[in-house]
């Protein structure tokens, strides 16, 4: 089967409870259940979670809860992959028969179904890719980027940059911190990083890119889905 593994810890720091924060009227987590679960490309969705409440409202909103994360993959330090892989690994034991896994992040109210569905789609056409995920261009070429100076002073990130055009430089990307689909046994495999010549991006426009680590952010997000709630896009 092809599942989606939400990974939701307890301690959120900088906006707390986020992940089950009231978001345009239902907990944040739920946006990504949602998506998920109307795909038609994802069989069952799991929520990582060390939390009680996170899994109750998880379980309302019609993800499975099979495990309890344990708290040494539940700290502030933590990445995705080893909460994924554990996730995976604990679904087998349990006797779970998985093919894809996509990683969706509990803040990502604004992945469209059809995101989800393309995702998969590309990933199986290329046989020779590991990870599928989301990723947006920066809007400003990097290699123009300005550091502060110990004195309060500027300096140039790239030298030799930092006097072309923007048109002359090649453009850069980020991690839209969204969606990660990978065949179960990719993500098991510690040696293959997300991130690598055999990883595909799916580039989504700015609108649909909003990484939520403050309240200014947070209330834009909310913005954002409203918009394109009405516009029929989400």
């Amino acid at each position: 089967m092809n599942i989606a593994i939400i990974p939701a810890r307890g301690g959120s720091q900088r906006i707390p409870r986020k992940n089950i924060r009231q978001f345009c009227g239902r907990p944040m987590i739920a946006h990504s259940i949602n998506a998920a679960l109307k795909s038609g490309v994802i069989d069952q969705v799991v929520v990582s979670t060390d939390d009680q409440e996170i899994a109750d409202i998880a379980i309302e909103e019609g993800a499975l809860v099979p495990f309890v994360r344990p708290a040494s993959l539940a700290d502030e330090y933590t990445g995705t992959a080893p909460v994924i892989r554990h996730a995976i690994a604990t679904l087998q034991e349990q006797g779970w028969e998985l093919e894809h896994c996509a990683c969706i992040y509990a803040t990502a109210p604004l992945l469209s179904q059809s995101l989800i569905r393309e995702g998969l789609s590309k990933l199986k056409r290329r046989a020779d890719t590991t990870f599928m995920f989301t990723a947006a261009r920066f809007s400003f070429a990097i290699q123009r980027a300005l550091l502060k100076t110990p004195q309060g002073g500027v300096a140039p990130f790239d030298p030799q940059s930092i006097g072309k055009r923007s048109q002359d430089l090649a453009p850069a990307y980020h991690d839209a911190g969204q969606l990660y689909w990978a065949h179960h046994s990719v993500w098991l495999d510690p040696h293959l990083p997300i991130f690598s010549s055999r990883s595909q991006m799916l580039v989504l426009p700015d609108y649909l890119v909003c990484d939520i680590d403050t309240i200014e952010d947070w209330e834009r997000a909310e913005v954002l889905l409203e918009i394109l709630q009405r516009q029929g896009k989400l």
